[in-house]
């Protein structure tokens, strides 16, 4: 099994390779937010796939993650383009480091699942934990959007069983909107793709990759949000 934490703390970088091969974001959550001129927060921003769509053109930008070196990649991403309007921290999902009413919009790409699928204990908790602090932090009108995954190796949607408790919670309980999309990583070669897809995501992918010639590797990915 992939070590995903280990990944995060100590291979940032070959992390960002990967991610880098899939899509822009800005239209997606242009449709759900737009977000020119809001304060925003990025929470488990890892190297910034997020990040990098919002800090052109939000007032500003606070992105916090529990691994150092993925903000570390971050921020120099967000220095190279020649920001200044963010800052990163070190964080727990549950404990915002944001004044309340301080913030317009939050986003967390593919991060908070990581502590509300069913394999964590205490689970079911951790969702209202986690909301409840979003919302602590947003101004009235601001905007929560959580995307998570549906499926790698897939073309439509195949969440994995241990998160449908938490997509079922968002959905029927806090009252999220939801919708998928596509979110296809396109490598430059099938080495490329069977190597990063077997760093990440395993032998079984990377094999599947290789039984079926992809330089393109179809993803799904859910799309949750809320106007508070």
């Amino acid at each position: 099994m992939v070590d995903h934490a280990s990944i995060y703390a100590g291979q940032a970088d070959v992390y960002e390779e990967m991610i880098a091969k899939q899509p822009d974001l800005s239209g997606v959550l242009e449709e759900i937010r737009p977000f020119d001129g809001l304060d925003a927060a990025d929470v488990g921003a890892g190297t910034g796939r997020l990040s990098v769509v919002l800090g052109p053109r939000v007032r500003s930008l606070a992105a916090f993650d529990a691994s150092t070196a993925m903000l570390d990649v971050l921020a120099g991403k967000l220095r190279s383009r020649g920001l200044t309007n963010w800052r990163t921290e070190q964080a727990d999902h549950r404990k915002l480091p944001l004044a309340d009413k301080s913030v317009d919009l939050i986003v967390s790409g593919w991060s908070v699942s990581y502590l509300c699928n069913s394999d964590v204990p205490g689970y079911r908790s951790h969702v209202h934990e986690i909301i409840g602090e979003m919302k602590r932090t947003l101004r009235p009108g601001g905007t929560i959007v959580l995307f998570e995954t549906m499926g790698t190796g897939t073309a439509t949607p195949a969440p994995p069983r241990f998160l449908l408790d938490y997509y079922e919670t968002l959905e029927q309980e806090l009252g999220f909107s939801h919708r998928w999309i596509r979110t296809d990583y396109t490598f430059g070669s099938l080495a490329e793709a069977e190597r990063l897809t077997r760093f990440f995501f395993g032998s079984e992918l990377a094999a599947q990759v290789l039984r079926n010639g992809w330089t393109v590797v179809p993803e799904c990915a859910g799309i949750w949000w809320l106007h508070v």
